[in-house]
């Protein structure tokens, strides 16, 4: 395989810039070792694409989210009120048949304040929603008009927090409140651990929602051969992506674009994580600060202490000197008397000598 791919000119060059690992995995699936990941955007959507095969996308959103639905059309997210700029691997946008959006979205990496973000994806599904049914309803369009939207983020690799609960993989949400008051917001959530998937047995869980989260995660043809056996329906997905074999320069340029959005999203991660570390060592300098300048008071606190111990011993030492002076004054004064009664002696003796 690999002398076919070096003595090509159109897989030689692409296939040369691909990372080490990207290569291996480009090889495998050319010999029939490994299958495709479907974790990366590119293989995800050929697989999955709604206008191919609209009935796969709704039975992984359907055993995502528990309940039975199904995908009307794919929507174009370049129109979203937000910049675009993410982490996201991959990104598929579809409208259900009620009416409801869901957004379908692959994190390879776990980035930054993740609810900050699902708030931000969720909010501009709403308001999407909200131009849509109002641009339709016009003068007509009530509130009501308005039906959910789901945010769906798969983690290939989640963050600490969804490891504190080993034996779950799957969350879903919605808003709550805590006096148990009930009202059916538009907003839910649901959120896959795919790592956290690989590393439970499921050999007695066998359902549709294993099938396809098995389906993302199994890389072996091993693998999808044992699963197959276990989920028959699977065989068709795994035809179509073995069929690919014959087309080495289609795989070869999705390995290519998985790259290219691997690459974009490594610096938007790094830049990321960077900010992050300028914001923590603003907050740490800051707080350092704080310790200076409580300091500084302490230390000030203290000189003024020994500011006033000094102004207090200089004034006893006034008061010394003031004493000092008055006993020098009454010493002189009893001199003067000695001197005196001296003289006065003196004068008594030679008065008795004339007598």
């Amino acid at each position: 395989m690999l002398e076919k791919v070096e003595d090509s000119p159109e897989l030689r060059n692409p296939y040369r810039r691909l990372p080490s690992p990207l290569r291996e995995r480009f090889l495998d699936f050319l010999r029939g070792a490994r299958t495709l990941p479907l974790t990366y955007d590119p293989f995800f959507k050929a697989i999955f694409d709604p206008r191919l095969h609209p009935e796969r996308l709704s039975g992984l959103i359907s055993s995502l989210l528990g309940i039975p639905v199904k995908v009307k059309e794919i929507l174009p997210t370049e129109d979203r009120m937000l910049d675009g700029e993410s982490l996201l691997i991959m990104d598929v946008l579809v409208e259900l048949e009620d009416g409801s959006l869901t957004n379908v979205e692959i994190q390879k990496v776990p980035y930054a304040f993740p609810a900050e973000r699902m708030t931000c994806y969720s909010s501009d599904l709403v308001m999407r929603q909200y131009a849509r049914t109002k641009s339709l309803r016009g003068d007509k369009f009530s509130y009501r008009d308005m039906r959910k939207v789901y945010t769906i983020v798969i983690f290939e690799n989640s963050a600490g927090n969804f490891h504190r609960m080993p034996e779950t993989y799957i969350h879903r949400g919605r808003i709550t409140f805590d006096t148990g008051l009930e009202m059916e917001f538009l907003q839910e959530y649901c959120l896959i651990a795919l790592d956290v998937f690989r590393q439970i047995p499921y050999a007695v869980n066998r359902n549709e929602q294993t099938a396809w989260l098995s389906l993302l995660v199994t890389e072996t043809v091993e693998e999808a051969e044992k699963l197959m056996t276990e989920y028959p329906w699977l065989e068709e997905i795994y035809k179509e992506i073995a069929m690919l074999r014959q087309r080495p320069e289609e795989v070869l340029h999705m390995f290519s674009e998985a790259l290219r959005i691997m690459d974009r999203n490594t610096v938007k991660y790094m830049v990321e994580e960077q900010q992050k570390e300028l914001e923590e060592q603003k907050k740490e300098l800051a707080r350092k600060q704080r310790q200076i300048n409580d300091q500084q008071e302490q230390l000030g606190e203290k000189q003024r202490k020994i500011d006033d111990q000094q102004e207090q011993l200089g004034e006893k030492q006034r008061q010394i000197d003031d004493q000092q002076e008055q006993l020098t004054d009454q010493q002189r004064q009893l001199f003067e008397k000695d001197q005196e009664i001296r003289v006065l002696r003196e004068q008594l003796a030679k008065m008795n000598q004339k007598e």
